[in-house]
């Protein structure tokens, strides 16, 4: 069955460096999607469902920095995470990036 988004997701290619913030365990990765609510990450080593995890999503030399938990996950293709929380300030970078991307 399709996962349901709470929202559209947009196209959104970028760089992601991933922490699982129990197993400290990190890869690098990177988007294929984003809302203002979560992202699809394309790995073929995503985490477990209900993992928590720090993200930094880096593009054109901007980047930020968010606590997430993977949604779910699927072997060898990735994973969808949900926003948690954001790290101070950040949301001065996801709120043009969407923006940008409605256009």
């Amino acid at each position: 069955m399709p996962q349901a988004h709470r929202t559209l997701r947009h196209p959104f290619v970028a760089g992601v460096h991933i922490t699982d913030l129990e197993t400290e365990k990190e890869i690098s990765a990177h988007t294929e999607d984003i809302s203002p609510f979560g992202c699809f990450i394309e790995t073929i080593t995503p985490f477990a469902a209900d993992t928590r995890v720090k993200l930094r999503i880096t593009r054109s030399g901007q980047h930020m920095v968010a606590h997430a938990k993977v949604a779910y996950s699927r072997p060898k293709a990735g994973m969808g995470v949900v926003f948690l929380s954001f790290e101070s300030g950040n949301l001065d970078t996801l709120d043009p990036w969407l923006e940008d991307l409605r256009k």
